[in-house]
């Protein structure tokens, strides 16, 4: 019998989820040039950033200060964001969070992954 998965408690937490979830993110065949060839990420400088604002959302840290709408407005206006980039996003980040966390942390972060994808999507 496995260990049961533990829910998202730390900062480490928080990076480790980041970072898988960009591991998958950054080789999707779906959403994956978005973020290599559109968005040039810098996984170093990145990570920390969306470290801070899961770890502001999801553990009330107050470590992410950044407004996160700017920088997709500027991809959007290279790459036109489509609902199912959406969609690919949300489930590589739900399918990450199933993956290493369960509890009620882990289940916030899915929600406001939603609310995050339809805000985006909308605006």
């Amino acid at each position: 019998m496995t260990a049961p998965l533990p829910d998202i408690t730390t900062r480490e937490d928080c990076e480790r989820l980041v970072t898988a979830f960009y591991g998958r993110a950054l080789t999707d065949p779906i959403i994956g040039f978005i973020f290599v060839d559109v968005a040039k990420l810098d996984l170093e400088a990145h990570v920390p950033k969306i470290a801070s604002f899961w770890e502001t959302i999801l553990l009330g840290a107050q470590s992410y200060g950044g407004g996160a709408f700017r920088p997709h407005a500027a991809i959007n206006a290279q790459v036109p964001l489509r609902a199912g980039h959406f969609e690919r996003w949300l489930w590589l980040w739900r399918r990450t969070v199933v993956e290493l966390f369960a509890g009620e942390r882990a289940e916030l972060a899915k929600a406001h992954a939603d609310r995050v994808a339809r805000a985006f999507h909308a605006g």
